[in-house]
Parts: C-alpha cells; sequence; structure tokens
C-alpha cells in the first residue's frame, strides 16, 4: 500500500498543473467553442510534461539536488536569474489565481461573495503549509481531487454523439466560424497550462524532499507516466462536458459558475456537492504547490536551507518566502481582480517563460557530470528537442495571438 501511496506526488502535481481555476475555464470555453479539437493540444502537452518532468526526477534521483540548484550551478547565476525572475513572477499570479479560485467555489456553496473569502482562504493555506506534512497534503489533496473525474462520468450520463465527440478529436482545424487566430490562441494556453514552469520547480523538489535516489527511478518514472496523463484526461473530461452540454447551446463560458452546468443537467444538487468540492480540493493543492514553489526557485537559487520537512528557525529565509508569496498573492485578489483573469495572463506569461525553464532542463539531462549513465537517451532526447521547438512556437506566439485576439474574445 505503502508502495501505491507513493504515487501520490505525481497526482497532485498533474492535477495541480492541468487543473486549477484557469484551466478548468479555459477547457471548459474551449469545449463549448471547438468541442474536442484542441485534443491535440493537450496530447502534446502531456507527452511534453511527462518528458520534462522525467528529466528532472532523473536529475533529482542521480545528483540528490533540485534541478534549479543543478540549473544554477551548471549555467552560471546570471542565466540563471533570467529564469528565476520569469517563473517567480509567472507562478505568484497563479498562486493568486488559485487563492482567488478556491474562494470563488466557496461563494459558489455558500452565495457570499469571494472576497469576502479571500482573507481565509489565505490563512487557512499558509496553515496548512506550517502544521500539515509534506505526504499528507500529497495524498490527501492529490486523491480528493478526483473527483473531478465527474465531468467525465457526466459524458456518459448525457448521452452524446459519440460519432460527433470523434469527429471532434480528428480534428486539428478550427469549427466552421471560429477565427484561425482565436483557435491558435487557446491552443496556445492550453499547451502553456500543460507545460507550466512551477510544475517541475514542485516536482523534482517534491523529490528531494522525499529522499528520492537512483534506487526510486521507477516510483518516480511511475509518478509521471500515471499521474501527469491522468491530469490531462481530466481537463479533457472538463472539456468533453462542456462540448456536448454548452457547445449545442452557443453559449460562452466565462465564469467557474458556468462551468458547472453540465454536472447540474447530469447529476443535480448531488453533482453539484462533488463537483464544488473537487474545485476547492483541486485548487488548495494548486496554491500549496505554486506557494511552495515560490520558495523553492528564491531559496535554490540563493543558496538557502529549504524544505517543508526543515524547521522555520533552520530554513528561516525559505519560509519566509512561502509566507511573503501568500500574503502578497492575497492583496493581488483583494483588489476584486476576477481570478480567471489572473489565471489567464499568468498562462500568457508561462508560454513566453517556458523556453528559459526547458532547455535548461534538457542541458543538463544530457551532462554526464551530473548524471553519468543516467543521461538522456536518444529517444528522451528526441521527445524533449520535438517539445522544445514547439515550446519556442508556442513562447513567440503568445503576446501577439493575445493582442489580435483580445484574449480570445
Amino acid at each position: 500500500m505503502k508502495k501505491y501511496l507513493a504515487l501520490t506526488l505525481g497526482v497532485l502535481t498533474a492535477i495541480g498543473g492541468f487543473v486549477d481555476i484557469g484551466d478548468i475555464v479555459t477547457n471548459a470555453e474551449a469545449g463549448a467553442r471547438f468541442g474536442l479539437g484542441l485534443t491535440w493540444v493537450v496530447v502534446l502537452g502531456v507527452i511534453g510534461i511527462c518528458a520534462y518532468a522525467e528529466m528532472s526526477g532523473r536529475i533529482v534521483a542521480a545528483t540528490g539536488r533540485p534541478v534549479y540548484d543543478v540549473i544554477r550551478e551548471r549555467l552560471g547565476p546570471r542565466a540563471a536569474l533570467f529564469n528565476l525572475i520569469a517563473s517567480f513572477i509567472v507562478t505568484l499570479l497563479t498562486l493568486a489565481a488559485q487563492i482567488g479560485g478556491v474562494a470563488v467555489a466557496i461563494q459558489l456553496a455558500s452565495g457570499i461573495p469571494h472576497v469576502v473569502w479571500v482573507a481565509p482562504v489565505a490563512i487557512g493555506l499558509w496553515i496548512l503549509m506550517w502544521r500539515v506534512k509534506f505526504e499528507k497534503i500529497e495524498r490527501i489533496l492529490g486523491l480528493a481531487g478526483l473527483t473531478i473525474a465527474v465531468f467525465a462520468v457526466s459524458i456518459w450520463w448525457l448521452d452524446p454523439d459519440w460519432s460527433a465527440l470523434s469527429g471532434q478529436v480528428m480534428s486539428i482545424t478550427p469549427p466552421p466560424g471560429e477565427p484561425v487566430p482565436t483557435y491558435l490562441y487557446y491552443a496556445v494556453t492550453l499547451f502553456a497550462a500543460a507545460m507550466t514552469p512551477y510544475e517541475v520547480f514542485f516536482f523534482s523538489s517534491g523529490g528531494v524532499e522525499e529522499r528520492w535516489t537512483v534506487k526510486q527511478l521507477g516510483i518516480q518514472r511511475a509518478n509521471v507516466l500515471i499521474g501527469f496523463p491522468l491530469g490531462g484526461l481530466l481537463s479533457l473530461g472538463i472539456a468533453a462536458a462542456a462540448a456536448v452540454a454548452i457547445l449545442p447551446l452557443g453559449m460562452e463560458v466565462e465564469t467557474l459558475g458556468q462551468v458547472v452546468l453540465p454536472i447540474g443537467l447530469a447529476f443535480g444538487l448531488a453533482g453539484m456537492i462533488v463537483v464544488l468540492f473537487g474545485f476547492f480540493t483541486v485548487m488548495v493543492g494548486a496554491a500549496f504547490e505554486t506557494a511552495m514553489s515560490c520558495g523553492y526557485m528564491l531559496a535554490q537559487y540563493f543558496g538557502w536551507q529549504w524544505g517543508k520537512r526543515k524547521q522555520p528557525k533552520r530554513a528561516a529565509r525559505f519560509h519566509a518566502v512561502v509566507a511573503g508569496s501568500v500574503l502578497l498573492a492575497f492583496l493581488i485578489v483583494q483588489t476584486g481582480v476576477d481570478p480567471v483573469m489572473i489565471t489567464e495572463v499568468s498562462l500568457i506569461g508561462s508560454a513566453v517563460a517556458l523556453p528559459l525553464t526547458y532547455l535548461p532542463v534538457l542541458i543538463v539531462a544530457n551532462d554526464r557530470q551530473y548524471l553519468g549513465d543516467h543521461v538522456n537517451g536518444r529517444f528522451g532526447n528526441a521527445v524533449g528537442l520535438v517539445t522544445l521547438l514547439v515550446v519556442l512556437i508556442a513562447a513567440v506566439a503568445a503576446i501577439p495571438l493575445m493582442i489580435a485576439t483580445g484574449m480570445g474574445a
């Protein structure tokens, strides 16, 4: 049983990376506008994040050090600084969106405006990180987040036209009436959501927290090959439910409340309770990941003591950065800005920052000085290079597409 529970780090990382407030709404809106016509993007994203997460886990197992620490040493502090600045800003914005998303989920359940809940959510998150052990957090939130599978279950209950859904999956062009730039904008944001930089930082740092060695390479790869594809399937379930229930209505999805329409139609109040619980847990998980990643990045760059296992007096600066990041994120959301808008902006920023994250990982994964016999093989390099090419295209196209489409409007 302990062996199976060891897989929950990958489940938590994947669910937090694939299914947060922005991804939930973006997948639902993509499903409502394009059906399952962007499935190919999610598949590319899953393959890419699996390739680079596996490299990151292997770096941890072979060196006993997190990826960011090795990158700084291998490329030098100046090159790593660009990665740090871009990744930290994107991750902080994503943390703000998650805190806001949890507050919105509570609003849907209570009817009380989400701004009232922002402070309690931020305080609760800080207490969770302060008092609950890493293993318990990853297991509880990782497994509880699987309730999002209710979207996939709702598809069968709604009895869709399966041939139409299959046709959408096979399509790689926008449906009639949808502009190509808008279609490509959603393709870029979905890909960026799958490849968000903090996933690598959290996954590799979590591996150090769990003390991976080369003897645990099998567990590390199982985390990757089970957790991330599972996250991709959950996100496709959201898109498919929207394609079945919302696309025929010609309705746009802009809020979290509209996303739950397929669940309400399929299962009524009971389904709504399940899905709101799922939203709550996945966004708390994503908030935990992003808050910890903020601390991991800065501590590993500057060479501070770090780790959730370490007492604050032994890693004071790390814990201060984590707490300070939660405070900054709280202040951003407390202004009343829409959490969905925050995440959409962070996804574009993520797309631009992706090459700064993944190129160094590929370089280190091929360095025998660090990995010895555990360097990339030909297949790993082939997948890594193709993914990096897609990452570069997404980075170049992100901002022009955002401007041209008015953020997908």
